[in-house]
C-alpha cells in the first residue's frame, strides 16, 4: 500500500474552523497528549481562535499553509514577510501524524517559499523558553537561540491559561540560504 504525499496549498477563508480544529487538538487538552509538542502541562484554555486564523489566512503579507492527506487537513503553519525576515508560527501536526517527519516536510517547505518566493533570507519564530524539546528539535533544523526574550502575555486569554508563572517565548533565528 503505497500512501500518498501531502499535498500544500494555500488556506482559504473556508478553512478557518477546521484549522482552530487542528491547531487546537495539537498543543491543548488530551486529545494533544497524543503527540509530543502538547502544551496541555503549561497552558489551558485556546490556543488560537477564529479571528486570529482569518487574520493570517486574509493578510497581504502572509501565508497560512495547509498541509492535506485524502483532502483532510493534517498539518498547517503561518509563513509572514517581515522587514527582511520571514515569521514561522501556528505550526501544527495532527498529534496522530506527529514523530514520522511530517513536521521536518513542512518547516523544509516553509523554508523553501520564504527564500524562493519572498526573497527573504532568514527565518524568524518563537517559542515558550521552557520547551526544551521543542527547542531542540528547532535547533536540530537550523535554529539557533537568541536569548531575546519577550514576555508571555498573562490576563489575555486568547493565548491559553497560563498553568505557571514563568513563561516567556524565546525568539529562535535560521539563515536561509
Amino acid at each position: 500500500m503505497t500512501i500518498p504525499a501531502p499535498v500544500f496549498r494555500t488556506a482559504t477563508p473556508t478553512d478557518v474552523p477546521a484549522l482552530v480544529t487542528l491547531i487546537e487538538s495539537a498543543y491543548r487538552g488530551d486529545s494533544s497528549r497524543a503527540g509530543w509538542t502538547t502544551e496541555a502541562d503549561l497552558l489551558d484554555g485556546q490556543r488560537t481562535d477564529p479571528e486570529g486564523v482569518a487574520e493570517v489566512v486574509s493578510g497581504v503579507d502572509s501565508r497560512m499553509v495547509v498541509v492535506e492527506e485524502d483532502g483532510e487537513p493534517i498539518a498547517c503553519c503561518q509563513l509572514e514577510r517581515r522587514d527582511g525576515h520571514a515569521y514561522f508560527g501556528m505550526f501544527a501536526v495532527r498529534p496522530s501524524r506527529q514523530g514520522g517527519g511530517l513536521g521536518k516536510l513542512i518547516i523544509a517547505e516553509a523554508e523553501r517559499f520564504a527564500r524562493q518566493e519572498w526573497d527573504v533570507d532568514e527565518m524568524r519564530m518563537t517559542v515558550i523558553s521552557v520547551r526544551d524539546d521543542l527547542i531542540a528539535w528547532y535547533e536540530r533544523r537550523g535554529y539557533r537561540r537568541t536569548g531575546e526574550m519577550t514576555p508571555f502575555p498573562y490576563g489575555d486569554e486568547r493565548f491559553g491559561v497560563p498553568r505557571r508563572s514563568d513563561l516567556q517565548f524565546e525568539l529562535l533565528v535560521k539563515k536561509l540560504g
